[in-house]
């Protein structure tokens, strides 16, 4: 009788602890978020690009620090990783990325960026234009709510201020400087991503692939130079680069499966100087994204046959067929586990309603944050799309996407939404059984 009493009282009080979180998350956002708003603020008027972003990170580790975690920085470039322990439980991944873009603002908000910063020789602004500002404040939001919050969950919360997503090396400098070796490796992972097209107060998710495999190839295509008055004395790199540009679009039309996504785009064409020079060598600079590896790796196959087919055809001897350069290190598909999707979704309509956890489809852009599951270690990782435009700008079709000039979130509510969902999910993700 004593056994059943106890077991009652215990279910009883897991029971409160669990419908009251929603509640403590809201109060704790009423008295948070002024405070949230302005280091949001600070941190889109003070971007810094990749590799650079040495006083973000020493303005977001301080801040983890006031709260109460261990923080170690300078791990992995400018990489933050702020530790809090709370008894035995899980330990949960999450991060935020830091860097800025190499852009000029043209936003002509009250708090926009004017820096500039010194990239390959020339000077060009810098801006949060894909919502880093965004991630890493409701990061810090959520760290405070947790630690202020411990007797609601148990374990181990880790959380990854990340440089260098925007150049898709970041995950990868922290894995490499031994991120699982020295601070365990996670039984779940997490993150979130600013969305241009979905309103704030919402957030977007999906299960399996959502994110691309993205990998630059780049293509040396050779020839024979000659008087731009003499092309008959000639084999035109010009002539073959523009047959092979339109060959390429082909492999996604006529070789790959309908059914399976995929993207050939040539960004760049480099050759030749001057209208009376035929050049002898000419550069293509493409962006490839797939989702499975397999159909990665088959289109490297076409590239590499359309590209020397195209050569011979044109009577080049071997030796001048182009090369085809294909970097090893390539920024993986992002494959949202189901089981962890389907917990985050219930998460979040605790805290923001079912009606505002919408579906996302997948799309062919790219997120190193793929990483942190598929290292060497396996386990469980969802990256899901945090809503952040006014009703106003989307009856108006004033969507203006990731990596624009024009672009900025909503962030109250943006922050809000982001803070609560994940601060519930992490809740629930700790007290599961």
């Amino acid at each position: 009788m004593r056994f059943l009493k106890t077991a009652f009282i215990l279910f009883f009080s897991l029971t409160i602890i669990s419908a009251d979180v929603p509640n403590v998350i809201e109060a704790y956002l009423a008295d948070d978020m002024d405070y949230l708003v302005s280091f949001y603020k600070e941190r889109h008027m003070n971007p810094e690009i990749s590799l650079k972003e040495e006083k973000t990170a020493e303005a977001l580790a301080t801040e983890l620090k006031k709260a109460g975690y261990e923080v170690t920085q300078n791990f992995g470039g400018y990489g933050i990783v702020a530790i809090l322990k709370n008894g035995n439980g899980p330990q949960i991944l999450y991060r935020t990325d830091m860097d800025a873009l190499p852009m000029y603002e043209k936003t002509e908000l009250p708090y926009s960026s004017k820096l500039t910063t010194d990239l390959n020789g020339s000077k060009v602004g810098t801006m949060h234009s894909c919502g880093h500002d965004v991630h890493m404040t409701t990061l810090l939001g959520t760290a405070r709510a947790m630690a202020q919050n411990k007797k609601s969950w148990k374990g181990t919360l880790m959380l990854i201020g990340q440089p260098a997503e925007e150049i898709g090396q970041g995950s990868k400098m922290m894995l490499e400087a031994g991120l699982y070796e020295k601070f365990g490796t996670p039984d779940y992972g997490i993150g979130l991503h600013s969305n241009p097209t979905i309103k704030a107060g919402q957030i977007g998710i999906a299960d399996g692939y959502t994110m691309a495999n993205t990998e630059t190839i780049e293509i040396d295509v050779f020839g024979i130079g000659a008087h731009g008055a003499t092309p008959h004395m000639s084999v035109d790199p010009i002539v073959i680069s523009s047959m092979i540009i339109m060959d390429l679009q082909t492999i996604v039309s006529r070789n790959v499966k309908p059914i399976d996504d995929a993207v050939i785009t040539v960004g760049a064409i480099q050759g030749g100087t001057v209208a009376n020079i035929i050049p002898d060598q000419v550069k293509l600079k493409l962006s490839v994204r797939t989702f499975r590896e397999d159909v990665r790796q088959y289109i490297h196959k076409r590239i590499i046959e359309v590209s020397n087919g195209i050569a011979m055809a044109a009577g080049l001897p071997e030796e001048k067929w182009p090369k085809v350069n294909i970097p090893e290190v390539f920024t993986p598909a992002n494959l949202n586990d189901t089981d962890l999707t389907n917990k985050i979704k219930a998460s979040a309509s605790k805290v923001i309603g079912e009606e505002n956890v919408l579906y996302a489809e997948p799309q062919l852009v790219g997120e190193d944050f793929s990483r942190y599951g598929t290292w060497d270690k396996k386990f469980p990782t969802v990256l899901f799309w945090l809503g952040t435009v006014s009703q106003q700008k989307i009856d108006a079709n004033e969507l203006p996407g990731l990596h624009s000039p024009f672009y900025y979130p909503e962030p109250k509510e943006s922050i809000e939404t982001g803070v609560k969902v994940t601060s519930q999910t992490l809740i629930d993700l700790f007290n599961a059984k």
